[in-house]
């Protein structure tokens, strides 16, 4: 597993959020935040907002143009929303998908196993990059 998140950390730029917040003190937020900090591209998606950490929101992950290549779908929704989202990431033709801490779903997992697309849940981004920037450069 580490060598998958390695090699993701690494080789990413677009990294899409799904359920990102506009309220600082949630974790997405600082999430994405610390990500764009370290030179990650947010691409948030919350059909409630029209824009985060100056990047523009979209309502999901089918409204991202399709001129921007996702790398990793970041998701921050409840377990049981994660099998359509990943449906939907899959249809994108998105590079990965990633279910922060305290997020996990074998259906989910299994759809992204069989589509043959890299899957990782119940780990948080910030602390993966924080735990292995030594290997990113």
């Amino acid at each position: 597993m580490q060598e998958l998140i390695v090699s993701l950390l690494k080789n990413s730029k677009n990294i899409a959020v799904i359920g990102l917040s506009d309220d600082a003190n949630r974790p997405s937020h600082e999430v994405a935040a610390y990500l764009q900090a370290h030179g990650y591209r947010i691409i948030p998606v919350n059909p409630h907002l029209t824009e985060v950490l100056g990047e523009r929101a979209y309502p999901d992950l089918a409204s991202i143009p399709s001129d921007i290549k996702v790398d990793i779908v970041d998701i921050f929704r409840r377990p049981e929303h994660t099998p359509a989202i990943v449906r939907e990431a899959l249809a994108r033709g998105v590079g990965s998908i990633w279910l922060q801490l305290g997020i996990s779903n074998e259906d989910a997992r299994k759809l992204a196993a069989d589509a043959e697309v890299p899957f990782v849940q119940n780990k948080c981004l910030l602390v993966e990059h924080r735990k292995h920037h030594h290997l990113l450069a």
